[in-house]
């Protein structure tokens, strides 16, 4: 009787505290969403902003053409690469920085070229445009540091005991954060 007493014992206090980790995963997982959510929505802006900058762009006479069909396909692929938020794995979240690293990287060469067409550098919709993208770099990048910061809490308490066990037990997995891209070690060289 006393080993049935204390196996029903044991039984309660681990369900007890699956209850109270359960509880406090689904919290951090569903704030990883959210955060999420804001990370594609800043993404979201910049690419809706785009359409804008390569028509004013493209009112310039003689300018680089290859440069605003290498905009367009990158905008294009990273729109197309949707993440579902219940799925937020490593990979996943590589794959979605991949494409989204190629559209930033088409960008930077196509306002590196723009500093060759001063008539360009003159249009106050031009201006305005890039400032809008500048902000929007600006809240991307808040946007991944927060999502990170919720990527750590999350996978921090399912890692941790008790969670751990009530983590592995309702199939609660790791999630994917955004990584310095490897370029990003390399510091660039500025000649003069």
């Amino acid at each position: 009787m006393k080993k049935l007493l204390s196996a029903v014992m044991i039984l309660v206090a681990a369900m007890s505290l699956s209850s109270c980790s359960y509880n406090s995963i689904v919290k951090l997982d569903e704030d990883t969403k959210a955060k999420w959510g804001t990370v594609q929505s800043q993404y979201q802006r910049r690419a809706d902003l785009i359409p804008n900058l390569v028509a004013t762009v493209k009112g310039v006479a003689n300018f680089e053409k290859s440069t605003l069909t290498e905009v367009a396909e990158a905008r294009a692929k990273a729109t197309s690469i949707q993440v579902d938020p219940s799925k937020l794995t490593p990979e996943t979240i590589k794959q979605y920085q991949e494409a989204q690293g190629q559209l930033s990287a088409a960008l930077g060469r196509l306002l590196s070229v723009t500093e060759n067409y001063p008539t360009l550098r003159a249009n106050e919709n031009f201006t305005a445009l890039q400032g809008q993208l500048e902000g929007t770099e600006n809240r991307i990048a808040v946007a991944r540091m927060d999502f990170n910061n919720s990527v750590k809490a999350y996978n921090s308490k399912i890692r941790a005991f008790p969670a751990n066990l009530t983590s592995k037990m309702f199939g609660f997995t790791p999630k994917g954060y955004f990584e310095a891209d490897a370029t990003a070690q390399k510091a660039p060289k500025v000649e003069f």
